[in-house]
């Protein structure tokens, strides 16, 4: 940040304004909204601040809407004399939302300025749907879930969003083929149309991983893999606890090592009759997973070479960057008999063998994960002292 002078008011005035939020924040996050203050001697012992400052500070910050005095009987037991003035951060101030945009799906999450969840919703979509009708359903689970929240639409500070596919900065899928339509969709684009506020548009295999390290199964570690497991598996990476996405946002796609040399497509790998699966008919890949179960030796053939695929594809990964963690998701994830064979096979290949768990989030990773991209892209707007997670270099 450089060396501050008598010449940075501005700059100063931001910091400190900054600093307060953070500290004010922090003091009332653990406990429920309204229930939880703070004192102007409490927040000029946490920033180092002078009072006056601190005073000046937080009468801007209730001028904002960001804070809240707290009255004197809500805030302890009553003494003689002036009561201390308490004051509380108002989470209620904004609201932010995490949409996963799959196949077979589209969800919402939302929540307050705390991350605190609000509420959520599904709405099913059918795998041939055009990009238009993807997007009315997700703007429509959207407006269910704001309407049953009681907040309005201009309460929303931003949106983050989990997609399919290669995205680049701005939102734009650039390449994808499990959506119809996606290929070279502004998507961040056409939803800023329709929420009026910073959309955040990743993929959903990086958002996942970003909330298995917020939330899930690799909440202590900043070195960590997501595989989200499926015929064609794809991954997400954190990198000393940075969401890395490589120069155009296509790291982690282990779903394309199949075309270096590999006879079988990732579609060949688990069928049992020689013709190809639809990528997207995950009630097909079951079927096969079932008959292996029930020995079928066909199909016990198919899910061999399928794990052993996954297995191959993630190993590459872990060679590369050397996590603490692999947590592995996604539908193939609740499938018998995955992660024993993934932790050998590990242990086999690599020269330290990571960790293996399975998701603690299951299906709602993604939009966790997304929510999470929301609350990095607020925060940063908030306090701007520290970097986050998911911010974009």
């Amino acid at each position: 940040m450089g060396r501050l002078t008598g010449g940075d008011p501005s700059l100063l005035r931001r910091i400190n304004s900054a600093v307060v939020l953070q500290a004010l924040r922090a003091a009332t996050a653990s406990a429920p909204p309204d229930a939880a203050s703070v004192s102007l001697t409490d927040l000029t012992l946490a920033t180092g601040l002078s009072r006056p400052t601190v005073e000046g500070v937080v009468d801007g910050l209730i001028d904002s809407g960001l804070a809240a005095e707290v009255p004197a009987e809500e805030g302890g037991v009553r003494r003689q004399g002036r009561p201390a003035r308490r004051f509380r951060f108002r989470a209620e101030a904004g609201h932010l939302l995490g949409i996963e945009i799959g196949a077979h799906r589209v969800a919402a999450l939302l929540s307050d300025l705390d991350g605190r969840a609000l509420g959520s919703t599904v709405r099913e979509v059918s795998e041939k749907a055009p990009a238009d009708e993807r997007l009315d359903r997700v703007r429509a689970a959207a407006s269910e879930l704001l309407r049953s929240a009681g907040v309005a639409r201009p309460s929303l500070r931003a949106v983050g969003v989990g997609s399919p596919g290669i995205v680049e900065a701005d939102g734009t899928v650039h390449l994808c083929t499990a959506l119809p339509g996606w290929t070279g969709l502004p998507l961040g684009e056409r939803l800023r149309r329709s929420f009026q506020c910073p959309v955040l548009v990743e993929n959903d295999a990086n958002t996942a991983a970003v909330a298995e390290h917020w939330k899930g199964a690799a909440t202590g570690s900043d070195d960590v893999v997501f595989v989200l497991a499926g015929l064609s598996p794809g991954a997400g990476s954190l990198i000393g606890g940075r969401l890395h996405r490589g120069y155009g946002g296509a790291a982690g796609e282990i779903g394309a090592l199949h075309l270096l040399g590999r006879e079988a497509s990732p579609e060949e790998v688990l069928s049992t009759t020689g013709e190809p699966l639809n990528p997207l008919d995950e009630a097909q890949v079951v079927r096969v997973f079932a008959l292996a179960r029930d020995g079928d030796a066909r199909a016990r053939a198919a899910v061999d070479r399928f794990i052993r695929r996954l297995v191959h594809d993630t190993a590459a990964l872990v060679l590369a960057l050397d996590p603490e963690v692999v947590v592995v998701g996604g539908w193939a994830a609740d499938l018998d008999g995955m992660l024993d064979p993934l932790r050998d096979e590990l242990a086999r290949y690599c020269l330290r063998p990571p960790q293996v768990a399975q998701s603690l989030l299951g299906e709602a990773a993604v939009t966790t994960g997304a929510l999470r991209l929301a609350l990095d892209h607020v925060e940063a707007e908030l306090f701007a002292v520290d970097s986050t997670v998911t911010a974009r270099r």
